[in-house]
């Protein structure tokens, strides 16, 4: 991967007017979208397969008057008049018969009527209107509000306190504050601190800006084809925001380390996108992940906030890649370092001291920070959790003032409304059914008032409105809702109906427990990603659960912190946190998912750095020190920059986006300054060598993932190793064979000029397999350094898969003997071509090429005429040097460098070992492949070929020899 974006970032920086002006266009073509298609946010929190969307569902169809969204218009007398005077009454009316004349309103009902009770409060002095709306929540629109919220000016007007609240209410859009601009400021001056320029520290902010643009824009203009919440946007630009100007502060400080070093600012670019931008990549990739996981929840908005976000990431690093490189192409040299010696010295000496100091007592350090970070997470044992509500709004709005309101004259229940649905088709007295079930449903603990109960106008459909005692947040409400679910069998059986319970206070506690169901499985998902990443990065066992550790750490320590203040009021009025109470309830999996990705990459960005000089000199303590200096001061940079843009949606942020700002600023000041600063130099320190160790057979099993850049190095440093390989297609020095079959066997070295053919010899099946594998880059080895086909092992072994075919080799590509000679031609061009379906004239064109090469070979040894093959011979029903010459033939379909070809004297008989020699010579002719193939004596070579290399494993060298 590092070669690959070796040479994406110097095309880059090269292209960079035409990396620009892509991005200019992707960016104003994604804003006319926004502006064509954007229909705005939607906060929908449907939760399928709950008993209260279900029945949901059923009122849009069986009582339509309820199915769309509600509110409710709050009202006080004005003073020394009370609801009972004619007057009030007169103005009531009218206010209900101007709401009733707008087209999206579907009815009001009064607070005199009869069909409801308990609308008029115990001293006469406030009132609830209640009014239903046409279109489902999810389709109410600010426009909407605006229009129902100006019918109550004439009661203002005449003395009024009036004021709208309910669900339809609580449908708020994304806001931006100063504060966040307070933020991007911060960030700047951390910048320009760290970077020593201000085009240096424009650049990370700029691209950042652009890829947060690209995918509002895009979120914005998907809004007329998905339903997305009003936090989902803010979200996805918090997290783009933050995570883009940290991978491109990642990069540019690996740039101006190349440039310190004397690398010209096109190879430094080159460089730096193929090592930081390597990490950058596995960063990025872990927090999408992460994002993408929050699906498990199987909650549809909250999925969409996962993938809207991940989205974010996913530009942010595409732009990190692309349009950053180009940006350096325009500021070149001027990114070079300018501080003196002295300073970077000074610099070096503290980040020294810190280290030092950290890994003195390893013991001590690493339990004082535990406790530390144990006492913060204390609080989240009491953590809160529920949706969002109107008490939660800005308390300059009309929705909080009426929840306020309500609370105050009537109640924290009425605020929280619950319905009762049951089917009464099959009753012969709907409405002595009703009565009695509103009987019942009233005699239950926690119920304050029955305020409505009432069939629908089929009489198939009964529908009970609850005031709970409590408000929609408290758990006594979701104690009410489970108590009347845990009844719905003894209804069932004294009335004859089965009950259920829906409303939006009955969703959002549904939605609610599923999420808490979720973080079991959800933690479970990203503490086994984080240990198989980190094994896979580190090649190690101890690294990923001390990482782990780490993290799990930092997240209790921010779950404490939003417990402190959201829940307990700690700093609520420095912090603006106007409602101090249950925090949204999607904050523990969405801080789960994104402070894993966040701790991620500063655990590779760090300790990447000490396992490089630890693989490098073997010095343990030593590489933890060298290590940390090198990368420390811009994990601190970065984390700075993460915490002041985290911080900075917190005071003025959006209510449900205002607990994840804080909690991701905890988690990553937290996590970056105390667990990666202080416990991993100490943890490592503690662990020695050991911090390194793998057991082999974990690291046969685990991919490679090339975040250091190896590859590259490699590369770099072998650029010009063999130095006379124009014509040579595979050279190997010193190659040692990886375990089992390097034992007591000497290094091989390997040269093959383009077009000759190797043949390797012997009696160890098992080795020489092993051999042709290794060189076809299907299997490591254990030391040695080789090219094939102009590419380097290991680092490069996907290239050298493609351009290295594989003749029928046991166990990994045998020919199925139930298919046909058609068939596998067929499978095998399909392959080359991503077509699924191949022309029969392709077909028999390779047909005929194989009977042609078996026609001339036999022709050459005097053996009479082969049968020649058909298209839909069965491969079962051929000879063996059919089969042979097929799976040969299957190889070239794809013009390889090499072929290689198991196993010949499998043929046993000699006369036929010369025949498929000389069919391999006319398939591949003058200017083919060259060809490496095994048997067990050389004499069993081809006679006829004059160009063939002879490589005879060498037998196992005695003991003693060996420890010589």
């Amino acid at each position: 991967m590092s070669s690959l974006l070796y040479s994406l970032g110097r095309w880059s920086f090269v292209h960079r007017r035409r990396v620009v002006a892509f991005w200019i266009v992707l960016l104003i073509a994604s804003g006319a979208l926004m502006g064509a298609f954007s229909e705005g946010t939607r906060n929908s929190f449907d939760i399928p397969g709950t008993e209260s969307q279900a029945s949901l569902d059923t009122l849009e169809r069986t009582f339509p008057q309820l199915s769309g969204a509600s509110a409710q218009l709050v009202m006080v007398a004005p003073k020394g008049t009370t609801f009972s005077d004619p007057e009030v009454k007169a103005d009531v009316a009218r206010t209900l018969k101007t709401i009733d004349k707008l087209d999206f309103i579907e009815s009001t009902l009064s607070p005199y009527s009869s069909l409801i009770s308990r609308s008029i409060s115990n001293d006469d002095r406030a009132a609830i209107a209640q009014v239903q709306l046409t279109d489902g929540f999810g389709d109410v629109t600010p426009d909407m509000l605006t229009d129902l919220e100006a019918t109550a000016t004439p009661l203002r007007d005449a003395g009024f306190s009036a004021e709208f609240g309910g669900v339809a209410f609580t449908n708020t859009g994304p806001k931006l504050t100063p504060t966040e601009a307070v933020g991007v400021a911060i960030t700047f001056v951390v910048l320009l601190l760290f970077l020593g320029s201000v085009s240096g520290a424009l650049i990370p902010l700029v691209t950042a800006l652009v890829g947060v643009g690209v995918t509002m824009s895009i979120t914005f203009a998907a809004t007329s084809v998905l339903t997305l919440s009003s936090a989902t946007p803010l979200l996805a630009l918090m997290i783009g925001l933050a995570v883009g100007i940290d991978y491109a502060l990642f990069i540019i400080s690996r740039y101006r380390e190349e440039l310190s070093e004397g690398v010209s600012a096109e190879e430094s670019t080159a460089r730096a996108i193929a090592t930081a931008g390597s990490a950058v990549i596995f960063a990025g990739a872990t927090v999408m992940i992460a994002l993408v996981g929050l699906s498990v929840a199987n909650i549809p908005f909250l999925t969409a906030m996962g993938v809207v976000a991940g989205g974010a990431v996913f530009v942010a690093v595409l732009v990190a890649l692309t349009l950053l490189p180009a940006f350096i192409g325009f500021a070149g040299n001027r990114l070079t370092p300018t501080a003196r010696a002295e300073e970077r010295a000074a610099r070096a000496r503290f980040a020294h001291r810190w280290v030092s100091a950290v890994t003195r007592r390893p013991v001590a350090t690493i339990t004082l920070v535990v406790v530390v970070l144990g006492l913060m997470a204390l609080p989240a044992r009491g953590l809160l959790l529920a949706l969002d509500d109107n008490g939660t709004a800005p308390t300059s709005t009309t929705q909080r003032k009426a929840f306020d309101l309500v609370t105050e004259r009537f109640g924290p229940g009425f605020n929280a409304p619950l319905l009762v649905e049951a089917n009464i088709v099959d009753s012969t007295d709907p409405l002595g059914l009703v009565a009695g079930l509103k009987a019942d449903i009233e005699q239950m603990d926690g119920v304050e008032a029955v305020i409505l109960a009432t069939p629908n106008p089929n009489a198939d459909t009964a529908v009970i409105e609850i005031v709970p005692t409590t408000g929609g947040s408290d758990v006594k409400t979701q104690d009410l809702v489970e108590r009347i679910r845990a009844a719905s069998p003894a209804i069932e059986k004294k009335h004859g109906v089965r009950t259920t319970v829906t409303g939006a206070t009955a969703i959002q506690i549904d939605i609610s427990s599923r999420l808490k169901s979720a973080l079991l499985p959800f933690g479970i998902l990203v503490v086994g990603l984080s240990l198989l990443l980190l094994a896979a990065v580190f090649r190690s066992i101890l690294v990923p659960l001390k990482a782990t550790l780490g993290y799990l750490l930092s997240l209790g320590a921010s779950f404490g912190a939003v417990a402190l203040v959201f829940n307990q009021g700690w700093l609520s009025g420095p912090l603006n946190v106007e409602h101090t109470g249950p925090v949204i309830s999607f904050l523990p999996i969405v801080l789960m998912g994104v402070l894993f990705g966040l701790a991620m990459d500063y655990e590779v960005f760090l300790v990447s750095r000490m396992k490089e000089e630890f693989a490098r000199t073997q010095d343990a303590s030593g590489s933890i020190v060298r290590g940390f200096v090198s990368s420390g001061r811009v994990v601190t940079a970065a984390a700075a920059i993460m915490f002041a843009v985290f911080a900075a949606f917190v005071p003025d942020g959006d209510p449900s986006i205002k607990p994840v700002a804080l909690g991701l600023a905890v988690g990553v000041f937290v996590d970056a300054f105390l667990v990666r600063m202080i416990v991993v130099p100490a943890a490592l320190q503690l662990f020695g060598a050991r911090a390194w160790w793998l057991p082999t057979w974990i690291d046969r099993w685990l991919p490679h993932v090339d975040v250091e850049g190896e590859g590259l190095r490699a590369r770099l440093t072998q650029a010009s190793w063999p130095a006379d390989r124009d014509d040579v297609v595979l050279t190997a020095e010193h190659l040692v064979l990886a375990a089992p079959y390097d034992v007591d066997r000497a290094p091989l070295d390997l040269r093959l000029e383009r077009g000759r053919w190797m043949l390797v010899t012997g009696h160890d099946r098992g080795v020489k397999n092993a051999l042709l594998l290794t060189l076809a880059g299907r299997l490591p080895f254990a030391d040695g350094q080789m090219r094939v086909a102009d590419h380097l092992l290991p680092y490069e072994a996907g290239h050298v898969r493609a351009r290295v075919q594989l003749a029928e080799f046991t166990g990994i590509n045998d020919l199925d003997p139930q298919m046909t000679v058609g068939e596998h031609v067929a499978q095998q061009l399909s392959v080359g071509t991503l077509r699924a379906w191949i022309a029969k004239s392709r077909i028999d064109e390779v047909i005929t090429g194989i009977n042609s090469a078996l026609f001339d070979a036999y022709a050459w040894a005097r053996a009479g005429d082969p049968l020649p093959l058909r298209r839909n011979d069965r491969v079962a029903y051929l000879s063996d040097l059919e089969r042979l010459t097929l799976g040969v033939a299957l190889t070239l379909t794809s013009s390889p460098d090499i072929v290689i070809i198991p196993d010949v004297d499998d043929l046993r008989s000699p006369s036929q070992i010369q025949l498929f020699w000389s069919t391999v010579g006319a398939l591949t002719g003058i200017e083919g492949p060259s060809v490496i193939a095994s048997v067990t004596y050389a004499a069993e070579g081809p006679h006829d070929v004059e160009h063939v290399d002879v490589v005879e494993l060498p037998a196992r060298l005695p003991h003693h020899e060996m420890a010589h």
